[in-house]
């Protein structure tokens, strides 16, 4: 055993497997992209073979672009698309239906009877979550009474359900393992998160069987080991976590008060609060942050559906960019002049409005808005949701008042970007050198548990920071930025 470790990182639209060598550098990257699919308005749904089949197929060309063998691996970590629901077959290991993803609304109703029937205060107490199509729960009992006989074969224990790491696993060792970690349990509605157990309760509200559901595990365990024909050997599979939470582990945020923000396709914010969970005042999510040697670390979660997504609707739904990284050039040469704001509720709001039936909308437009001041709009409008997070989570949580937020994900390579959501948030914004900070999270969990990456101190003493983004806006033009942000966001409201 060599001491590498293959970190699987599971995304919405692609597979990546990345080697992280002895000293905890990339050694190797494989990735490939998978279709969506958008089978009726406000659904989207993945293949379930293809998120098994892409990969295998980058965990195998990232080992042999490592230029190492499976035996050389001390463990697997996998970090993976959090709250997409899979329902498999336990003897065929097919999926009955396809995956429903994290961004599918088909379940609104379901949410809606249930708010109204007073259930989401007890549902929260319990989950930390909030009753949205967003979390697994309400999928699996979507699947369950729309694929014939699948109710009843659930309930006979013949069917599995599995966020997408738990299906990952179950193939990657021959379906000798049904399990998951606490923080993908904790996203699904079902599980209990102050007694760290599936809810009896929920299941009954959801009508969810138990039958069906996963074993819960640390985020760093041992999972088993991965079926020798697959590589060429047996792998250890040693780490899981959803990908917010390996992004939070991956940047070191172990103590509480520390705050990330990863900026892909949505955003997700999460603050580190200890172990005690805090039931938030405010539509916030309170989620595990990660679980180990069996003690719980909670956060406070902020989800943001469309951040990454705001620029591919410039580039795809507009056509006024041609590629995402002109936007930060673009926006630096906006009109000063003119106040533009989009928000961005493509697929509804999430926190802290948590408003399915929003709907995008750009408000201060003039016969001289164009490319520029639209690109400055977007960018924007990911500061402008990131503020309203914080402000909420500085609501709920009580701590010294000083925040600042290490940043990953694509958006943050644009210096403009990063400078505005300084001046938005009032805050420091940090850039960390590694930005690989989801798969180094789950990389972390497996090469803890194998016993060749260092602690949690001595994790944290190896983060670097590329760059600080002071904040740099006088107060009076934010609180003015802020208003105009606030009015436009009131508009789009569904009750508006």
């Amino acid at each position: 055993m060599a001491g590498y470790i293959l970190a699987i990182d599971q995304g919405t639209t692609s597979s990546r497997a990345l080697i992280f060598g002895p000293d905890r550098t990339v050694s190797a990257v494989a990735q490939c992209e998978f279709a969506q699919h958008f089978p009726a308005s406000g659904w989207v749904e993945h293949e379930a073979d293809d998120l098994l089949s892409t990969t295998l197929s980058t965990a195998r060309e990232a080992i042999e672009k490592a230029g190492i063998a499976a035996s050389d691996l001390a463990g697997i970590g996998i970090t993976n698309q959090r709250e997409t629901t899979v329902v498999w077959d336990r003897e065929t290991g097919k999926a009955i239906h396809r995956a429903i993803v994290w961004q599918d609304r088909r379940t609104a109703d379901f949410c809606q009877n249930l708010k109204a029937d007073g259930a989401e205060p007890e549902a929260s107490a319990r989950t930390g979550l909030l009753l949205d199509p967003y979390f697994s729960g309400t999928k699996i009992a979507w699947i369950l009474d729309s694929v014939d006989g699948a109710r009843k074969a659930a309930e006979a224990g013949k069917l599995a359900f599995g966020t997408v790491d738990s299906w990952l696993l179950w193939h990657l060792t021959g379906g000798r393992v049904h399990a998951t970690d606490a923080t993908n349990a904790s996203r699904t509605l079902c599980y209990n998160i102050v007694e760290g157990c599936w809810d009896e309760e929920m299941l009954r509200l959801l009508n969810v069987p138990q039958a069906i559901l996963p074993d819960v595990k640390d985020s760093a365990a041992e999972f088993g080991e991965t079926d020798p024909a697959l590589f060429g050997a047996a792998i250890p599979i040693r780490g899981i976590a959803g990908d917010q939470q390996a992004a939070t582990v991956g940047q070191a945020c172990f103590t509480p008060g520390m705050m990330k923000s990863t900026y892909g396709t949505g955003c997700f914010a999460l603050l580190n609060i200890g172990d005690r969970f805090v039931a938030s005042q405010n539509r916030l999510l309170t989620t595990i942050a990660y679980q180990l040697d069996g003690k719980r670390t909670y956060a406070l979660e902020g989800s943001i559906f469309v951040a990454g997504a705001a620029v591919q609707w410039l580039r795809d739904g507009l056509g006024v960019i041609e590629r995402a990284e002109e936007t930060g050039p673009l926006a630096k040469e906006a009109d000063p002049a003119q106040s533009v704001y989009l928000v961005p509720a493509f697929t509804g709001l999430g926190a802290p409005y948590w408003d399915a039936e929003a709907r995008g909308a750009l408000f201060g437009l003039t016969r001289n808005t164009g490319p520029k001041e639209l690109a400055k709009a977007a960018l924007e409008s990911v500061a402008y949701q990131t503020n309203d997070l914080l402000s909420a989570m500085r609501a709920d949580w009580r701590g010294d008042g000083s925040t600042v937020l290490r940043v990953d994900g694509g958006m943050t390579a644009s210096d403009w970007t990063m400078q505005r959501l300084a001046d938005i948030l009032a805050a420091p914004v940090d850039r960390p050198t590694v930005l690989e900070t989801t798969a180094l999270g789950a990389a972390w969990l497996a090469g803890r548990q194998a016993g060749v990456w260092p602690d949690e101190a001595g994790f944290a003493d190896t983060w670097k920071l590329d760059q600080r983004f002071e904040p740099a806006m006088a107060p009076q033009d934010r609180e003015t930025a802020l208003t105009g942000w606030s009015d436009a966001v009131r508009r789009t409201l569904s009750s508006a």
